[in-house]
């Protein structure tokens, strides 16, 4: 599409996609809107938006893929994100996703879309499933009870879609209207009096208003004179002054009956028949105790898929074969050439070169680890096991602020710490996404690491193997814990769809693959690049020999490891596992005893990401944020190496 004829679409043609996290919006958006789109972050967030052009009905529309939300009155960050780009955009349609097994839920966002005044359609989605459990919908009987287009879609097949596309081009407002009671209905058209036109209802912002949305404080200060302000404060607090409960209570009450009685019209249900294997097998993934042995063997699986195959095997052909003996020599033999100043031939071929460093480290070293992990996580993702993996652990992470999803970052960081900070959006409030950072910065080894570390134990001892996981483990907690009580902010309700156990479609396997590894490859490896540059000018400078002379009498002192460690705890900022390596190398050479083994790792573990990561952080977080936990992980991760030498000469322990 031509640059003049895309931005035509932007500005009149927008399709927004909304509804409750986890039906399965992102990929009816991939669906409709193919491989061809822009990623980039809500203004004045850290919430991203996906973007893409789709063609309908000889129309070119450009369609939002927004954050998913339970409500439109918002409680996070996304949700905010979502209402304010139905709020304040020119909006031609609301694709409205929810999930057919559960349409009492997605039916309590339909009425504020309604009420809003947004020409919208339903897509039910995972329609599949719904009969899986039995659940039958009369989708026209729907229709007409909403009053505008539904649409049934079974997503991970590409069913339903067709229709989905040619119904982009209708403009049905729906015919929904929910009366609130004598008493609210009264303070809704005090309100509306006052409140100015927009792009949605004056009855859906006093709605808003009504139930305590505080984040609408900055429209109403920017639309709405101060005076105003107070009188809307005033009808407020004096209708809610005649209930019990509060307000946002309320409305939330009656949508919910009224969405119930309209599912209660147009549902019904069967005995399905056959095989109740996945049932059974989908409630010990989740179980406490069976659940246990079923993550084991994920983990087991994962590990040999990612860590083995993926992390040797595919590097090994890759970083030995085609870059070690192919493209970096004749990348350095064309440079010697051709390239007879030695400042700019290091630039692309030397020790922190572009090409011997960052795109070998970035494609040859980290694309096939990520690469393999995309295709183990989006079968995990799609086979239904990630939700009941989540609930097995919420109770561990609920003690430190967070609940279960944060395992999904979690076992993704085991496969790479910059690609699960990414993920880190997947909890709903900035203080849990911190947190999370945090975490995964701190003690969370990416599987490259963790191979070389658990080698380098495997030639100790049993004991010091568990004194260092209970010592990495014990931080976590420790650290999670802390924040969660330092840190402000609200932690999130855990609201999570169990969907049924499921064999993963290749083809919807494949799709989000490719488009992970392109993401990858536009976001992550220019940051590899940048940090590569940043090494390169403080080797040019002489930083790099600084920072060893200033680092190396806490190594030797307060670590009590040899002076040559500092090396490795250098090398360990630009990659983690390379920092490792460095340890397992002194180790081979009788230079670590084993409780030098069990300090170094400790502290390397728990050290400051490499630098990648440090990067991708400040693109998550906020350069003050990112800093801010580097400077808390730098010297902590020294100082529990220093506690763990203390211990272990004052109780005179020896590995």
């Amino acid at each position: 599409m031509h640059e003049h004829s895309l931005e035509d679409t932007k500005n009149g043609n927008r399709v927004a996609i909304v509804g409750n996290p986890n039906v399965g919006k992102s990929v009816i958006f991939g669906l409709l809107t193919g491989r061809y789109a822009t990623v980039s972050n809500y203004p004045g967030t850290t919430v991203t938006l996906t973007s893409g052009s789709c063609k309908a009905g000889g129309e070119d529309l450009w369609v939002t893929d927004t954050p998913g939300v339970n409500t439109l009155i918002p409680m996070s960050e996304d949700e905010v994100v979502t209402r304010d780009i139905l709020l304040n955009q020119a909006i031609k349609l609301v694709v409205q996703v929810a999930d057919a097994k559960n349409p009492s839920r997605g039916l309590q966002i339909s009425l504020q879309l309604a009420e809003m005044g947004l020409p919208f359609m339903l897509v039910l989605n995972m329609w599949d499933e719904a009969n899986s459990r039995g659940i039958d919908i009369n989708v026209k009987k729907l229709s007409d009870a909403i009053g505008t287009t539904v649409i049934p879609t079974i997503g991970v097949q590409r069913k339903g879609i067709k229709e989905l596309r040619e119904s982009l081009t209708e403009e049905r407002y729906s015919s929904l209207s929910i009366s609130y009671g004598n008493l609210i209905e009264d303070g809704i058209k005090k309100l509306e009096a006052i409140l100015p036109q927009s792009r949605i209802s004056r009855r859906s912002i006093a709605l808003m208003l009504l139930a305590g949305d505080a984040s609408l404080k900055p429209w109403l200060n920017k639309n709405v004179s101060p005076s105003d302000v107070t009188t809307i404060d005033a009808i407020r607090r004096d209708l809610q002054n005649k209930f019990y409960e509060p307000l946002g209570y309320v409305i939330n009450q009656i949508r919910l009956k009224k969405a119930e009685k309209i599912v209660e019209g147009v549902l019904s249900r069967h005995q399905k028949s056959g095989s109740n294997v996945t049932v059974h097998i989908g409630k010990w993934a989740m179980h406490p105790v069976w659940g246990i042995p079923v993550l084991l063997a994920a983990l087991f699986l994962m590990y040999e898929f990612v860590g083995v195959l993926g992390a040797q095997v595919l590097v090994g052909l890759l970083e030995e074969g085609l870059f070690g003996n192919y493209i970096n020599p004749y990348m350095t033999f064309i440079a010697e050439r051709f390239i007879p100043d030695l400042f700019f031939r290091d630039l692309f071929v030397g020790e922190y070169g572009i090409i011997t460093m960052a795109l070998t480290y970035s494609i040859a070293l980290i694309l096939p680890i990520v690469g393999t992990f995309f295709i183990a996580f989006g079968i995990l993702e799609d086979s239904g096991y990630l939700p009941r993996l989540a609930i097995m652990v919420h109770k561990i992470f609920k003690l430190m602020g967070l609940h279960g999803k944060a395992v999904l970052p979690m076992v993704l960081g085991l496969g790479c710490d910059t690609m699960a900070t990414f993920t880190a959006r997947v909890m709903e409030t900035r203080k849990e996404r911190v947190i999370v950072t945090l975490l995964l910065a701190l003690g969370v080894p990416c599987s490259a690491q963790l191979g070389v570390i658990l080698g380098m134990l495997g030639g100790v001892s049993l004991t010091a193997t568990l004194v260092w996981a209970f010592s990495v483990i014990l931080v976590i907690f420790l650290v999670g814990y802390l924040s969660s009580k330092v840190l402000k902010g609200e932690s999130s309700d855990f609201v999570f769809d169990i969907p049924p156990l499921r064999i993963p479609v290749l083809s919807n396997i494949v799709f989000k693959t490719l488009s992970r590894t392109e993401w990858y490859l536009k976001e992550a490896v220019p940051l590899f690049i940048v940090g590569t540059l940043i090494l390169f000018t403080l080797d040019k400078i002489g930083g790099l020999e600084v920072i060893e002379r200033i680092a190396s009498p806490v190594v030797v002192s307060f670590l009590g490891l040899p002076a040559k460690a500092t090396e490795a705890f250098l090398i360990g900022f630009l990659r983690r596992d390379y920092g490792a390596a460095g340890l397992f190398a002194l180790a081979q050479n009788g230079q670590l005893n084993p409780n030098q083994v069990v300090i170094s790792l400790v502290t390397i573990t728990l050290f400051v990401p490499c630098v990648a990561n440090l990067l991708v952080m400040i693109k998550e977080r906020g350069l003050r944020t990112a800093l801010a936990m580097v400077a808390f992980i730098f010297p902590f991760a020294f100082f529990v190496g220093g506690v763990l030498n203390f211990g272990f000469n004052l109780l005179g322990i020896k590995l």
